[in-house]
């Protein structure tokens, strides 16, 4: 018995956006599955919240990868959302596009996925409170905040050093240029986090075609020959198959997508066989191409007061809380990345490979178990963070038992070329340079990390493998290309090699786009979207 036309695995940023697309018309009953809750929270809704989620396995996947040598043997903490709405329900909110060359590098290998055509999808998913324009949407189904109002006074000071230091003001990153320095513009709406659940999904299940599924864990796709027909899952620990007339859309994100398709049996054919899985589809590049951006931060003990006043004491707790309820204001309304930017670290380079944040507080007194946006040290800090924009290093994600429940491998392998490598120390340096200027040298009381006796180029590398980790946007383990000898999916999100199944979400990218992944992420779900209904007529 058929229980669905379009299966989707996933409420993340892009599921959302597919139930949204792909229901509209009425015309096709449509099935998500979320391994996760609800996002009905209210740390999930609260925007600074977030940092209540980091290590909250209630909402998060809590995946860990293996010791890098990149980090000085390190294993990294790598969330992921749990949840409806995925990791836009537990991200930082910031809101960026990427380069208009990264789209054009999509566009180059898969047709439609360029710049233009981009471009267009993301003015018709927006409705930017800065305003539309031949760059930026109106009245579409997303919200974004412009964030301008109620800023921390800090941020006019970083700005200034930003301009001091040679990188100009930039009003909109998503705009004409992404080089500058600015404010960032945050899924943000009425106080609340604007996930792509809220966005696109919560509107979306009020359609009779409709259905989602929360606490589905799905363990394989089912096939017949080499048709996707449906899915298995477990819910309350009884395993159940749901089954499809049209497609298996799986839209998990850049672990649990590989992932599913491995225990599938579509991947490393080899991989496969020797865990005793059977092998629809031998193609070694599902779990490959893993591109994730690096980051870290350099804090200063600061003269003047930032959030660590505000936000360690626990009247100021009971301040910002009541400023938030009483007038939707204050630092709990925001995320806490208030401003940033994209900068080059050569003067040679045709566009960014760098990205700023500005954070006016500090956290080297870390409480355990919690990202302590809630808890900062106890004096005025003020951290600068940093991430590569085009990383040439490249991990992968493996399973290494047939249990579904158990979390794949990741092996990232952080700073494992030369050039990410030069450029990382080329951007710490930078970070000084900017802290140098007199509109913040003047407020600076001294370097705390990783502190002025750390100046060799040996030591900076060496602070920043110990202290650097993902910023959150791994992608392209499933990635999107011409043909199954380096890719998984073509340009209509298709699986290379098989029928009636596809993966929309980030593991599809072609390539890491320089930026926040979320933006992105949910554009894949719009284009996706458009490609599944045009194939449907």
């Amino acid at each position: 018995m058929q229980d669905a036309d379009y299966i989707i695995v996933g409420s993340g940023s892009a599921g959302s956006v597919l139930a949204d697309r792909l229901s509209a018309s009425g015309k096709h009953k449509v099935v998500v599955l979320e391994a996760g809750g609800s996002d009905r929270r209210f740390y999930v809704q609260l925007p600074l919240g977030y940092g209540k989620l980091f290590y909250d396995p209630a909402v998060n996947w809590m995946y860990q990868t293996e010791p890098d040598p990149g980090l000085n043997g390190q294993r990294d903490h790598w969330p992921r959302g749990k949840l409806l709405g995925g990791s836009s329900s537990i991200n930082a909110m910031v809101y960026i596009r990427g380069h208009k060359a990264d789209y054009d590098e999509w566009g180059a290998d898969s047709p439609g996925w360029g710049w233009d055509d981009c471009l267009s999808a993301y003015k018709a998913m927006e409705d930017t409170e800065a305003g539309g324009d031949a760059w930026r949407g109106k009245g579409g189904p997303l919200f974004i905040s412009e964030n301008r109002k109620g800023l921390h006074w800090l941020v006019e000071d970083y700005i200034k050093a930003c301009g001091q230091g040679g990188l100009a003001y930039n009003r909109d990153f998503n705009g004409a240029e992404q080089e500058g320095a600015g404010t960032y513009q945050m899924t943000i709406k009425n106080a609340r986090r604007n996930s792509a659940a809220r966005a696109f999904l919560r509107p979306a299940m009020k359609r009779a075609n409709l259905s989602v599924i929360t606490g589905a864990q799905v363990t394989r796709v089912l096939f017949e020959g080499k048709r996707a027909v449906g899915v298995e899952y477990l819910r309350g620990g009884v395993r159940q198959e749901l089954r499809c007339n049209a497609e298996v859309i799986l839209s998990g994100g850049a672990i649990n997508s590989p992932q599913l398709l491995q225990l599938s049996g579509v991947g490393p054919g080899a991989l496969l066989s020797g865990l005793g899985l059977p092998v629809v589809l031998d193609n070694p590049n599902v779990g490959n191409h893993l591109s994730d951006h690096q980051g870290i931060n350099y804090t200063w003990r600061m003269k003047v007061a930032t959030y660590n006043d505000l936000l360690r004491p626990w009247w100021g707790k009971l301040f910002a809380g009541m400023q938030y309820f009483l007038t939707g204001g204050g630092p709990l309304a925001k995320s806490i990345n208030h401003a940033g930017g994209f900068f080059k670290t050569s003067a040679d380079l045709e566009r960014p490979n760098m990205q700023l944040y500005l954070q006016a507080f500090s956290t080297l007194l870390p409480k355990a178990g919690e990202r302590p946006l809630l808890t900062p040290d106890p004096f005025p800090g003020l951290s600068i963070g940093l991430s590569n924009c085009r990383p040439t290093s490249r991990g992968h994600i493996y399973i290494n038992t047939p249990d579904p429940l158990a979390h794949p491998v990741i092996t990232a392998n952080a700073f494992s070329t030369e050039h990410d490598v030069a450029e990382m120390l080329a951007a710490v340096k930078y970070l000084r340079h900017i802290a140098a200027q007199p509109a913040l040298a003047s407020l600076i009381a001294e370097e705390l990390r990783p502190g002025v006796g750390v100046q060799s180029d040996a030591d900076l590398i060496t602070d920043f493998r110990q202290r650097s980790g993902t910023v959150y946007h791994p992608s392209c383990t499933a990635r999107m290309g011409p043909d199954a000898e380096t890719s998984v999916v073509d340009a209509g999100c298709r699986v290379h090699g098989v029928q009636g199944l596809r993966v929309i979400d980030a593991s599809a990218f072609p390539n890491l786009i320089a930026g926040n992944t979320n933006a992105p992420a949910m554009l894949m779900g719009w284009i996706g979207a458009a490609r599944v209904l045009a194939d449907a007529r």
